[in-house]
């Protein structure tokens, strides 16, 4: 559940426009924060927010943006498509965030998208995207020489979007989080989508990879036992899924994975056993296990159902 806005992004505090930003009232220096430009339940749309935004702050000065909810009629990602039609205002726009949106406003897998292509080739420059919700979204494959991190925040992302990214040439891509989501939410990527992702071969910086929040983390596990792009990671985040002690034993007996940082698997579904063998046979690592989901009993015996931390 998503209940507080964004406080910061980009290393900036975030100071919002919404409805009730006045024409009399203070504004800090447009290149000193993360703007977040909000809409709310008021008559205001929010095409004419975003016009009064662009009017009262220097545009040219911004360098991190933050797209707030956007309205309850709009079913085509207003917000996304609004910023990429005023680009040429935003020369030096670096960062953004599509759908900083509380789980009052949407439900997660509720956010409306459309196509984010168009913001995505408005924005050459840009070095930080993140996109929160799955519905309606659509991407296509692209390429960006300056993007170094690219963030998936869903319930249910859609397959052609995991494609899209794995087609994508992101040459300077650092860090790259897929959150799957559930199939009754859209989220219907399968194992071989990713593929493309495990060879590495069009991310040659990436540095810190999440594959989270999926119900087939066992079969991704299994295929990052032996993936090329493990090896140049720093880390690895595999939670927020339905991770088991079969995902975990593929990770023991693949290649060697004390080279990370960190491996993050927090929110699974692993036995005590099992997490004491992850610690042990990873010592130099920051292993992050938290409380295993549902349940085991004292037997080390499945007792509950098995679910992944965001769907609806």
């Amino acid at each position: 559940m998503i209940d507080e806005h964004l406080t910061e992004f980009a290393g900036l505090p975030v100071v919002a426009f919404t409805p009730d930003t006045g024409p009399d009232d203070p504004l800090p220096p447009a290149g000193e924060v993360a703007w977040a430009v909000r809409g709310d339940w008021s008559d205001e749309s929010y095409r004419d927010v975003f016009a009064r935004f662009m009017d009262a702050v220097d545009t040219t000065r911004v360098t991190a943006l933050v797209i707030g909810f956007w309205g309850w009629d709009d079913v085509d990602g207003l917000g996304a498509s609004t910023l990429a039609e005023a680009a040429d205002r935003f020369p030096n726009l670096r960062a953004v965030f599509v759908g900083d949106i509380l789980d009052e406003e949407y439900h997660i897998s509720w956010i409306p998208h459309g196509d984010i292509t168009p913001l995505v080739e408005a924005f050459p420059g840009l070095e930080r995207l993140e996109v929160r919700g799955g519905l309606g979204l659509v991407m296509e494959p692209f390429r960006n020489l300056n993007l170094r991190v690219l963030r998936f925040e869903s319930g249910g992302l859609p397959t052609e979007v995991v494609r899209a990214v794995a087609a994508s040439e992101l040459p300077a891509l650092e860090r790259l989080d897929l959150w799957f989501g559930d199939p009754q939410y859209g989220g219907d990527a399968e194992i071989g989508d990713i593929a493309p992702i495990m060879t590495g071969e069009r991310l040659p910086a990436l540095r810190d990879l999440g594959l989270r929040n999926g119900v087939f983390q066992d079969e991704i596990a299994a295929e990052i036992a032996s993936a090329p792009v493990v090896a140049r990671l720093e880390t690895l985040g595999l939670g927020m899924g339905m991770l088991s002690d079969r995902g975990a034993e593929s990770l023991l007996s693949g290649q060697p994975l004390t080279h990370l940082s960190t491996l993050d698997l927090e929110y699974h579904h692993l036995s005590e056993p099992m997490m004491e063998r992850l610690r042990a046979a990873l010592p130099g690592v920051r292993v992050g296990l938290g409380q295993p989901q549902d349940g085991w009993d004292e037997e080390d015996l499945w007792v509950t159902a098995m679910y992944i931390a965001v769907s609806e």
